[in-house]
């Protein structure tokens, strides 16, 4: 019982990328390109352990949370604005998160949107309330594996033909209008608030611990992702949650679809939960007097508070906080490659992390190739908004922006090789 309580604890992160995001998101590619995408969603799996495993080995070799790590090396100003940007992605995605808890109750549950949103609400209250967050996140570890049981039963029942299942996984392939769904299922699975969680959480373990933990937490969530995208080839022309529902219905009986909408609660819910969690460590993670930020402490309640609030004022009130949400996911966008190559530099500087826990050769190609992919992606949320600022969006096909953001991030990569030459 002792080696599965790093498990559970690291299971939070599962719990907070799988959100309404990335049921919606994976959903979709299964409902318009059946399975030819799972390999996004494999890979995605893969680069999201590499970076954990990246932040919390950076807390265990050196002591040091990820956002007092940057502190050290920057100074205050760049982690207070990197955390700041991570707070107002976690409050603007919440609202979503408590709706999309909403939107799985209301599939089998006949009350107001009003009463579901405010029985979610409370619910993270509770859970968030209950203890710290290694508290916090072992109940979520019983979330997610309700929210797997319901989603692995449903895509088991689809009886999907393996040969199709085994290629999509193993076989990289990009059909047309397929690129914007390849970067969504990327980017809802490798988050950077994640990152601040997941360092936060691996200070009470061991690096071993750590690596149980995350080297079974973090499959397990990309399994349930997967078992998404299977369930979502049961619709048939437009998506919606309701028509999922129904074609799940048509094709498995009334009882696939309770378990659909179960799932989606247990996504909402989880997510609900972690958000504001992730906030408020990544605020103490760059606070000045980190021991003043107990769990009990009210600085630290106040943060995740006022997270949950927003959200569930959004909710209770149906306004869609759009102009936020955009700022979010362009900061964010911003966040996550910078985050990435700082863990990449990091982990590379032998005076942070020691000798037993400096990169190898592996470990460099592979956090590498996640930063690549990070730069890539952000560098393609920026083209899209400069090409739809300057009115030339529709001239630039998905393969061209990637072109463009690819020779970017390569641009922007070699004077991280030179920094990682001379750290080591």
């Amino acid at each position: 019982m002792k080696r599965l309580w790093p498990i559970m604890v690291f299971a939070a992160i599962s719990a907070a990328f799988i959100g309404p995001g990335t049921v919606t998101t994976a959903a979709v590619a299964g409902a318009t390109f059946r399975f030819e995408l799972m390999w996004a969603l494999v890979f995605s799996t893969v680069a999201c352990f590499v970076l954990q495993e990246a932040s919390a080995r950076l807390t265990v070799a050196s002591g040091m949370s990820l956002g007092q790590a940057m502190r050290q090396r920057f100074g205050k100003t760049v982690p207070l604005a990197v955390v700041g940007a991570v707070v107002l992605g976690c409050v603007a995605y919440e609202a979503g998160n408590i709706l999309g808890a909403v939107a799985g109750a209301a599939l089998g549950v006949p009350l107001s949107p009003t009463v579901l949103t405010l029985a979610t609400g409370a619910l993270a209250l509770a859970l968030l309330w209950s203890g710290g967050p290694i508290r916090v996140a072992r109940l979520l570890g019983g979330v997610v594996a309700l929210m797997g049981v319901g989603f692995a039963i449903c895509a088991v029942a689809m009886d999907p033909p393996m040969t199709e299942v085994v290629r999509g996984c193993l076989v990289p392939g990009l059909p047309a209008d397929s690129a914007h769904l390849v970067l969504g299922l990327v980017g809802t699975t490798v988050v950077p608030y994640n990152l601040f969680l997941g360092s936060s959480l691996a200070k009470a373990h061991t690096l071993k611990e750590v690596r149980l933990g995350l080297g079974i937490a973090i499959p397990l969530g990309g399994a349930i992702s997967l078992a998404i995208l299977v369930v979502g080839t049961a619709v048939e022309g437009p998506f919606s949650y309701q028509a999922l529902a129904a074609a799940l219905t048509a094709k498995l009986g009334s009882v696939a679809a309770v378990l659909f909408a179960f799932g989606l609660f247990c996504a909402g819910l989880s997510s609900a939960v972690t958000a504001p969690l992730a906030a408020a460590l990544s605020v103490k993670s760059v606070a000045r007097y980190p021991e003043r930020w107990e769990a009990s402490a009210w600085p630290y309640r106040r943060v995740w508070l006022f997270t949950l609030a927003v959200g569930l004022l959004f909710g209770v009130t149906g306004i869609k906080p759009i102009p936020v949400i955009i700022l979010a996911q362009g900061l964010n966008g911003v966040l996550l490659p910078l985050v990435a190559v700082f863990l990449l530099i990091a982990t590379n500087d032998r005076k942070l992390m020691g000798h037993n826990a400096l990169n190898g050769p592996l470990a460099n190609a592979l956090i590498g190739l996640s930063c690549l992919v990070a730069l890539v992606l952000g560098v393609s949320g920026l083209v899209r908004a400069g090409s739809s600022a300057l009115g030339i969006e529709q001239r630039l096909s998905q393969s061209g922006v990637l072109a463009i953001a690819a020779g970017l991030a390569l641009l922007i990569g070699w004077p991280v090789v030179k920094q990682i030459r001379a750290r080591r």
